[in-house]
């Protein structure tokens, strides 16, 4: 599996590239825009902006994301 992680103080995003399809849907859930599509995956490109709400990880359809408050 292809794990790419970021950190960020406390929290730390795992995002499984081979389970994402980059449908966007964690893009547009997040509350604090987190996140962007960058070649058809998605990038928590302002993690330190995270309020650690899951929306993220509940709402993927391809479950490709990992939360460590979540």
């Amino acid at each position: 599996m292809d794990y790419r992680t970021w950190e960020a103080g406390a929290i730390k995003i795992e995002v499984d590239y081979d389970a994402c399809n980059g449908n966007g849907t964690c893009v547009e859930v997040c509350p604090a825009e987190v996140y962007v599509l960058q070649y058809d995956k998605t990038v928590p490109v302002n993690i330190e902006e995270c309020i650690e709400c899951c929306a993220c990880v509940e709402n993927c359809p391809q479950q490709a994301i990992r939360h460590s408050s979540c």
